[in-house]
C-alpha cells in the first residue's frame, strides 16, 4: 500500500474477508517480527465473531520502506493511514505485541478518536519514562545484562551512533543479547520455544525477513524509537474513549513485570491481566489469542 508520503507498507490479511467483517483490527508486530504475525486466534472464533485483522511490516521491516523520521507518532499515523486506505471505517481496533506496542501507546495519544479498543501483549517499557520512580527504574535497569545496558544507554542518549556502536566487534563490551537472541529467559516455556525455533532455523528465517531493508532500518531504529526520548509519557495519558487491555506474564525475561505493574497502577483505565508462571512469548500460551479477542471485542 502506498502512503501519502510515498512510502510503501507491506501487509497481510487474516480472518474473514473485509466485506463480511464486524470487527476490524490492525496488528503491530514486535521486535524481529513481520506482517505475518498475528494474535493466532482460532479461525473458528474469527469466523464466529466476524474478525478481520491486518498485520503489516512496520517501517523499515520486511518489505516496507524505511522511514528516517520514525517515531512513536509516525507509527500510529502509519496504522491510521493503512486503515483508511483499506477502508476499515471510522473506528478500528489496534493490537500490539512487545516492542510493537509503542505504536499502540502512540495511537492512544494521537488518534484516540479513531479507536474502538486497544490491546497490548507484553508491551516493552522505556526505562526513562518520567512516570517511573527513579529507584524502581534503576533497579529494573540494573538487572539487565551488561551489553544490554549499554545498548539501551546508547539508544537513549546517543541514538545517532547506535548502528556504529552495535557493529564494533573490537569494543570490550558484550553485544545486545536481545539482538543476538541470547537473553536469559527465566520462564521454562520461553526457553524451550527459543531453543526449538533456533534448532529448526525459524529464528534465522525471521531475522532475514525482518532485516530486508537493513538491520539499521529495522532492529536498530526500533531500539532508538522505543528507548529514545519520547514526546509524551504514557503514564500521563488521559483516559481514552475506548477500552484498553494489557496482558503481561509475571516471569517475563524481557519486560520487567515490576515496571509493568507500575504503569498499570498509574493508569486506572487500563484493564491489566497478569498471567502467572508465564514469560514473554504470549502467543504460545494455549488459547490466549481467543481470550484476547473475546475480551477486547466484548
Amino acid at each position: 500500500m502506498r502512503l501519502s508520503d510515498g512510502r510503501h507498507l507491506a501487509y497481510e490479511e487474516f480472518g474473514v474477508p473485509l466485506d463480511r467483517a464486524r470487527f476490524k483490527i490492525v496488528f503491530s508486530h514486535g521486535f524481529t517480527g513481520s506482517r505475518l504475525d498475528s494474535l493466532r486466534a482460532s479461525p473458528e472464533l474469527a469466523e464466529e465473531l466476524g474478525v478481520y485483522m491486518v498485520g503489516f511490516d512496520r517501517a523499515g521491516y520486511g518489505e516496507s520502506d524505511p522511514n528516517p523520521g520514525r517515531s512513536p507518532r509516525s507509527a500510529a499515523l502509519d496504522m491510521e493511514e493503512l486503515a483508511d486506505l483499506l477502508g476499515l471505517g471510522e473506528k478500528f481496533y489496534v493490537v500490539g505485541f512487545s516492542l510493537g506496542c509503542h505504536a499502540v501507546w502512540a495511537a492512544l495519544k494521537y488518534i484516540p478518536h479513531r479507536l474502538a479498543g486497544a490491546a497490548m501483549l507484553a508491551p516493552v517499557v522505556n526505562y526513562w519514562w518520567p512516570g517511573f520512580p527513579a529507584d524502581l527504574s534503576a533497579a529494573a535497569y540494573g538487572k539487565q545484562q551488561y551489553g544490554d545496558q549499554w545498548a539501551l544507554r546508547v539508544s537513549h542518549h546517543a541514538p545517532g551512533i547506535l548502528h556504529w556502536w552495535m557493529e564494533q566487534a573490537w569494543l570490550p563490551l558484550p553485544t545486545s543479547t536481545v539482538v543476538d537472541n541470547t537473553t536469559h529467559l527465566p520462564n521454562k516455556r520461553d526457553a524451550e520455544i527459543r531453543r526449538a525455533l533456533a534448532a529448526d532455523g525459524t529464528l534465522q528465517r525471521k531475522r532475514e525477513m525482518a532485516t530486508q531493508q537493513g538491520i539499521h532500518e529495522s532492529y536498530y531504529r526500533d531500539m532508538t524509537v522505543m528507548f529514545g526520548k519520547w514526546e509524551f509519557d504514557p503514564m500521563e495519558l488521559p483516559e481514552p474513549p475506548c477500552p484498553v487491555h494489557l496482558w503481561q506474564g509475571d516471569e517475563d525475561g524481557l519486560v520487567p513485570v515490576a515496571l509493568q505493574r507500575h504503569v498499570a497502577g498509574k493508569l486506572g483505565w487500563v484493564n491489566y491481566h497478569e498471567l502467572p508462571g508465564t514469560g514473554h512469548f504470549l502467543s504460545a500460551v494455549p488459547g490466549l489469542g481467543d481470550t484476547v479477542l473475546r475480551t477486547l471485542l466484548g
